[in-house]
């Protein structure tokens, strides 16, 4: 059986690669949208989007721009839960679980995080893009090569559990920060190239962008891989595949509940009315993938302390307890 640190470990890379793409992604849509948009409140828009991402928001007095924005979420390496403090978390959890990764990941994640010096001083100097573009492409080939050189074991189905929760985490967000905007808001296409499907929604609904398509597709698609059930199912199955034994009265662990209660809920919605209550179905969403991740840590990952039983033995009428052997 794998160890439990090494098990946590191979989760945590899984979600700290996807989050660190996701922001990456997420950062570079919406610094596209600030320069080319003259009539867009540059601080205001700062704000939500660290807001969405889930980071510490700043003084109200200080006033963000494009700069500070991708400072602060990009390479401020102090700053809890930002691109570089999350690849450096991936890349010191690999490097106490070397026994259980490939040479090629972890010199991937070790070459990715040694690179982000010399990405960020090229984007300092030619814009925002080339520091996001590069740890994009890295986290791609990161996928690939944990696909091509690891054993599709227990080991590789923590990393592909971390990756999907943290997926559907990142894809909430990216809904959210559209879900009060009008239906016939252009901001809606920024989902789609955000999550890397804007060439997919438009072959699989030609070429209609509708708020409501938009939304089913980042919702319901069964095929887009960045998709809320699509990532579900992906961790729904993966968490079964690490369940050892079938219970005989069908019982399942707290995680693998929530996962298929998520994943159903999902499955038999009303494709024409998803836009109703949206940002309350999201949040419940959302609520469930840190439960799971509760779930899953206290489940796999929080091994019990060693239990010292007394020895049952008796000698003159009391029991020998183990100290005493």
């Amino acid at each position: 059986m794998m160890l439990a640190r090494n098990a946590e470990s191979l989760y945590w890379i899984g979600r700290y690669v996807e989050r660190a793409d996701d922001m990456a992604r997420i950062l570079d849509v919406a610094i596209h949208q600030i320069l080319e948009d003259t009539t867009v409140d540059v601080d205001r828009q700062a704000r939500l989007i660290i807001q969405v991402l889930g980071l510490a928001a700043p003084a109200d007095d200080d006033e963000l721009d494009v700069w500070s924005l991708t400072e602060r979420v990009a390479y401020d390496a102090a700053a809890v839960g930002s691109i570089v403090d999350l690849i450096r978390a991936a890349r010191e959890n690999a490097r106490g679980a070397r026994e259980v990764t490939s040479s090629e990941l972890w010199e991937c994640l070790n070459t990715t995080y040694n690179g982000l010096d010399a990405a960020e001083r090229r984007s300092r100097r030619l814009g925002p893009h080339e520091f996001l573009s590069y740890v994009k492409n890295r986290a791609a080939m990161f996928a690939g090569l944990a696909d091509a050189t690891l054993s599709h074991d227990d080991g590789y189905r923590y990393l592909l559990l971390g990756r999907s929760v943290e997926r559907v985490d990142m894809t909430i967000r990216m809904l959210l920060s559209r879900a009060g905007d009008r239906t016939s808001s252009p901001a809606w296409v920024n989902v789609l190239v955000s999550a890397g499907g804007h060439d997919t929604f438009l072959r699989t609904y030609r070429g209609v962008l509708d708020a409501e398509n938009i939304v089913e597709f980042m919702l319901l698609d069964r095929l887009f891989p960045r998709s809320i059930f699509h990532a579900l199912s992906v961790a729904e199955r993966n968490l079964g595949q690490l369940e050892k034994g079938p219970s005989r009265v069908g019982a399942q662990a707290e995680a693998q509940l929530l996962l298929g209660r998520a994943r159903s809920s999902l499955e038999f919605l009303e494709p024409g009315k998803l836009l109703d209550d949206l940002q309350d179905r999201l949040v419940d969403l959302q609520d469930t993938c840190q439960a799971v991740n509760e779930a899953v840590t206290k489940q796999y990952f929080h091994v019990s302390p060693y239990v010292s039983w007394a020895d049952a033995r008796v000698s003159d009428g009391h029991v020998i307890e183990e100290s005493e052997l």
